[in-house]
């Protein structure tokens, strides 16, 4: 019986026709060579962390778990190459030890480096972009087995494409990422009036290097979270402290409080506001990647928008809102961050600064009259989605939002003519 994949939420599986764990870039070549000869198309998996099918196939599906080396570090030209399976949580363990970091992340980093950029990934910083603009350079099996180098120099439009691909061009093998020397952050969460938040969106964005928050449906507060580089030496919490405040108060607790909430719908307003009330003010200073991401066990299923950043405010308005009027059920908080707009052709903050707003539902709890919803408000406030979250859009809606959409179709064309490297998901956000 053939193997079966699962995504990390659980809501999507598939049993290919083969599953490949591959170990270098030849057995990729001869994988894919094999499967277009057979008349199966190809999806690569991450982690497994998107919340679309995008990797569903009864296909090929190659899981580059096992090619995750570091492959070359140059300190002094702040260049590291890496391979595609690689997470980014063992990448910035690597990182440290040659003194070097990311300049920013998200507050998961259980993806794959490979996965995390091609679906855009982001963390915050309304000065900094997404994790794929730090791509300086990117490895690709093509549709026809050959390994083609990507970079801004040898080919301008196909990199600006296989920044964020969907894994439509091919199998990325490996990336050359931009670092920066090593950092420590001081990062500070604190509960503040959500009317006290929302007039200062700019002020606040823009006065810190790292600025997000959280907001509960049903509550009037934020629990606003600031990261700023610091010179103080890096104070790592004990293994126990780690243990106490991460998994018995930020993932067991919240996980009870969320399943009183499945069972008990009409909870949800008080609940909500008293995990907003307990929530006080914490500090912490550490390395930079120990500050930037947490671990989730919650599980859960997410919608994120990425819209011009000015319409921050009146987007968060209306879908709480819409929580509020439309009777709907959610326990989880909304997060709002921030990021610079870049020149990738399919990145949602594409030529624009952009405010990101996610809305997550609990698992087993009806999602899709709200997201649904939520994406109504999005899309007349010109949003796009984030391409690793619940989304119903479609190729003939997409194209109009972004101005490249074309250019990225071109380059489709060029290095998968045969559109190997496809699935019903992709068909539906790019065309056949």
């Amino acid at each position: 019986m053939p193997e079966t994949w699962t995504s990390w939420s659980q809501e999507h599986t598939c049993r290919p026709a083969v599953l490949a764990r591959p170990t270098s870039v030849a057995e990729v070549q001869r994988l894919v060579r094999e499967a277009a000869a057979a008349g199966r198309v190809v999806r690569v998996a991450g982690a497994g962390h998107s919340f679309t099918p995008c990797v569903v196939t009864d296909g090929t599906l190659l899981s580059l778990e096992r090619m995750s080396r570091v492959l070359d570090v140059d300190r002094e030209a702040g260049l590291v190459r890496v391979e595609a399976g690689i997470t980014l949580n063992a990448c910035s363990e690597a990182l440290a030890a040659h003194g070097l970091a990311f300049e920013n992340l998200g507050d998961i980093d259980v993806q794959s480096i490979a996965g995390a950029t091609a679906t855009g990934t982001h963390g915050t910083g309304a000065r900094l972009r997404n994790l794929s603009s730090a791509l300086h350079a990117i490895e690709l099996v093509r549709g026809d087995g050959e390994v083609v180098e990507l970079d801004e120099a040898s080919d301008p439009d196909g990199w600006r494409a296989a920044r964020v691909s969907l894994g439509a061009l091919g199998v990325v093998t490996a990336v050359t990422v931009r670092v920066v020397p090593a950092f420590t952050l001081r990062g500070v969460d604190t509960p503040m009036p959500l009317a006290e938040v929302l007039p200062r969106l700019d002020e606040l964005a823009d006065g810190s290097e790292h600025f997000e928050f959280f907001t509960f449906p049903h509550s009037p507060l934020a629990l606003t979270r600031t990261n700023t580089r610091t010179t103080e030496p890096p104070r790592p919490r004990s293994r126990a402290a780690a243990f106490v405040q991460d998994e018995l108060l930020v993932n067991r607790a919240f996980g009870v409080a969320n399943r009183v909430a499945r069972a008990r719908p009409s909870w949800i307003p008080a609940i909500n506001r008293l995990v907003s009330r307990v929530s006080g003010t914490s500090v912490r200073v550490d390395r930079s990647d120990r500050i930037f991401a947490s671990p989730r066990s919650v599980r859960f299923t997410e919608m994120e928008y990425a819209i011009p950043r000015e319409h921050g405010r009146t987007a968060l308005e209306r879908v709480r809102a819409l929580v509020q009027d439309g009777g709907h059920a959610v326990s989880f908080p909304f997060e709002v961050r921030f990021v610079a707009g870049d020149d990738a052709f399919l990145s949602p903050a594409g030529g624009r600064d952009t405010c990101y707003i996610a809305s997550h539902v609990f698992e087993g709890m009806p999602w899709e009259p709200f997201l649904r919803g939520v994406e109504g408000i999005m899309r007349e406030l010109d949003g796009r989605p984030h391409w690793g979250k619940r989304h119903f859009r479609t190729a003939e809606d997409l194209r109009p939002v972004y101005p490249d959409f074309d250019r990225f179709l071109a380059v489709r064309d060029r290095l998968d003519p045969g559109r190997v490297f496809t699935n019903p998901y992709v068909a539906q956000v790019l065309g056949p």
